[in-house]
Formats: C-alpha cells, sequence, structure tokens
C-alpha cells in the first residue's frame, strides 16, 4: 500500500491551470527585462500545450510543463498552501547518434519569493526522471552567458556546456522566407561573407545537423 504524500513537502504535478501558467511566463519575461516581446496567451497556450486537465480541445500540444507547488502545510508563515512556486516547461526532442528521445527544458521559473529553496533543483532532478523513464539519452536547456551564478548552479548539477556548438535561430519574416523559398540561399546559393564562394551543403552520415563546406 503506497504512502500519502508528505503535507510539509512540495510536490510536483503536471500543469493544468492555464491562468497561472501565463502569469509565471510574464513573472519570468519580466525578470529578465522582456515582458514587451511576450506575445503568448492563455488562448494559444490552451492551443498549443498538452495539459493534465480537459480544456475542451484534442490537441496533444507541443509542449508540457511541471508547476511545483508549496506544502498543503506550509513550513513558511507568510505561505500560502499549494500556492504555485515554480515551473518548468519543456518538450521532447531526439539524438540521432543515441537513437534516443531527450527533453529539451525550454524554460526554468522560481518565483522571487520562494527561490534558495531548492525548488530549481527539484524541478530538474524530476525532468530527468523523466528522461530515464522513456530510456532518453539527455536532458538540455540553454542560459545566458553573463548569468553566471545559474550556471555555476548547473555545472554542480553535472551539466556541461557545449562550446563547439552555436545556437540558431530562423524567425519572423526571415522564417516566412525560407519557407517560401525566398532567402537569397535558396534562390542563388549561400556564399561566404568573406570570400563570396559559394557553399555547399552536405550531409555528414549519422550525425543530428547538417554542415556547410567551403573556403575559410
Amino acid at each position: 500500500m503506497s504512502s500519502l504524500p508528505d503535507p510539509s513537502q512540495p510536490r510536483i504535478t503536471a500543469g493544468t491551470h492555464v491562468p497561472e501558467m501565463m502569469a509565471m511566463i510574464k513573472e519570468l519575461a519580466a525578470y529578465e527585462n522582456a515582458l514587451d516581446q511576450v506575445q503568448a496567451t492563455e488562448q494559444s497556450l490552451v492551443r498549443t500545450l498538452t495539459l493534465a486537465g480537459s480544456h475542451g480541445h484534442t490537441n496533444p500540444g507541443y509542449a508540457k510543463t511541471l508547476i511545483l507547488r508549496l506544502p498543503v502545510k506550509p513550513n513558511h508563515p507568510d505561505d500560502k498552501p499549494e500556492a504555485a512556486a515554480a515551473m518548468a516547461l519543456y518538450f521532447y526532442n531526439y539524438s540521432t547518434w543515441r537513437s534516443k528521445p531527450g527533453i529539451y527544458l525550454e524554460d526554468l521559473f522560481v518565483r522571487p519569493a520562494y527561490r534558495q529553496r531548492g525548488y530549481g533543483r527539484m524541478l530538474l532532478q524530476e525532468l530527468a526522471r523523466e528522461v530515464v523513464r522513456i530510456d532518453g539519452g539527455r536532458l538540455e536547456w540553454s542560459c545566458l552567458k553573463d548569468n553566471t551564478p545559474s550556471l555555476d548552479f548547473y555545472r554542480s548539477l553535472g551539466a556541461k556546456e557545449m562550446e563547439n556548438w552555436v545556437q540558431l535561430r530562423v524567425d519572423g519574416r526571415q522564417l516566412e522566407r525560407l519557407a517560401l523559398g525566398k532567402t537569397e540561399a535558396l534562390q542563388t546559393g549561400a556564399r561566404n561573407e568573406h570570400t563570396g564562394q559559394v557553399l555547399e551543403v552536405k550531409d555528414r552520415p549519422g550525425e543530428d545537423t547538417r554542415w556547410i563546406s567551403g573556403s575559410y
């Protein structure tokens, strides 16, 4: 017979309450001085997230959330029982070399009032358990280079920096142009910005990505 959860300990559950998630997304953006860049709405979260509860839609969603809640019987006098204290938003990815799934952690946020309690570590540990459960290969996330305290914390957990990799992104108007085949590289061929030489895109068998050859 399984024992009941300890009411004096926080618990982690799958995200179900969209307004709660939306609030923490905005708080994270405000913390990073980027509140004006948030385009998410409660409606878009319902449409695109995998939600544990019923929200009147059948979309399986593209990402999931974990919510860490305060204890039923809080240890701190100012804490509200079962209040949402932290959130992890993640999705599954894949490694071709390992032929294994994995998890990419998009956002990890602990509300300021609840920091220095180990809640971030607890969420990362829960995600690591999920990777192990699916027989996955890795748990990945990104961190700003100048966020030294967080980098030190992640290193203490065994995370390593991928120094030989550069994160790339296409979004906004450039994403539309790429989808429509209107980028210069697709129309005339990619060129080395220094020599003007046309670059050739090749595949390295078994790798997770493609590489571009040419003289540099």
